[in-house]
């Protein structure tokens, strides 16, 4: 329903001069089409004068990114594997319902609740698939990552992703095993997300040291923890990730763009 109120409506307010920030995936991958996640590459918005138009990216992609690009800039990132958590409001009110309805009826065996926005159940479940699957086998939630990235932090980023929808109600967690050129150590990662904008570094290696998705409800920052060395590769580095994705995978996202268009250009202009 997004791409398509878009698709109507996004030319006709771009002809008549104004500048669309588009929260809908329709324009995410038009080569004349900046995709912008402020963070990360907010000189790229100066793309916006071909169309009119600024891209929103995917929920789960615009939480990676802004862990990956300070890590990208001090030692290059050759390869990222990330399993996603995503919570059912990325589906919407249709998802909230369901899990709040289905969960209700577990405990009510006279009240059979069946999967109807999701494919199964989703209350006590979790279900490796979101959007459609592709001739490859992945989903396009999967293939959202793999782009989204390459379009926004490098296209040189090898990517492969698996996303879940699991029965929590608001908030992305994000499993993320990065292999960079250089040899980067835990510490100096710490230390180089602890400073870098957008981001909150929770991690201490005891009970309750991480932060969880419904510590994030709410919260405008991209919260970064379980920071820790991948032994398996010369130059790997595993950490967890967590983002309101009604905040800093849509509506924030999109209110930022427009802070950063009304300083960096509108105001020259």
């Amino acid at each position: 329903m997004g791409s398509e109120a878009t698709k109507i409506y996004a030319p006709k307010a771009a002809a008549a001069g104004c500048v669309v920030i588009d929260n809908s995936s329709l324009y995410r991958y038009d080569p004349d089409v900046p995709l912008i996640v402020p963070e990360v590459n907010a000189d790229a918005i100066h793309g916006y004068s071909k169309k009119n138009i600024i891209a929103n990216p995917n929920c789960s992609t615009a939480q990676m990114v802004v862990a990956l690009k300070p890590l990208h800039d001090r030692a290059r990132i050759k390869r990222v594997v990330v399993s996603t958590y995503q919570s059912v409001s990325g589906a919407g009110k249709e998802g909230i319902d369901e899990l709040w309805d289905q969960t209700k009826s577990i405990y009510n065996p006279t009240d059979d609740k069946p999967a109807r926005k999701f494919t199964k159940q989703i209350a006590f479940n979790v279900i490796p698939h979101i959007d459609v699957f592709l001739e490859d086998g992945s989903t396009k939630e999967e293939w959202k990552m793999v782009a989204e990235t390459k379009k926004i932090l490098d296209p040189k980023i090898k990517v492969t992703a698996t996303c879940v929808r699991v029965p929590v109600f608001v908030g992305h967690s994000e499993s993320i095993n990065i292999e960079f050129e250089d040899h980067l150590d835990e510490a100096e990662a710490r230390d180089i997300l602890r400073e870098a904008p957008g981001i909150m570094v929770i991690d201490k290696r005891e009970n309750g040291g991480y932060v969880t998705p419904v510590e994030c409800v709410g919260d405008y920052a991209t919260f970064i923890s379980r920071i820790r060395q991948d032994s398996t590769i010369d130059n790997g580095i595993n950490l967890w990730c967590v983002s309101d994705n009604l905040r800093k995978g849509a509506a924030l996202n999109a209110v930022q763009i427009a802070e950063v268009l009304g300083q960096r250009v509108l105001k020259k202009g």
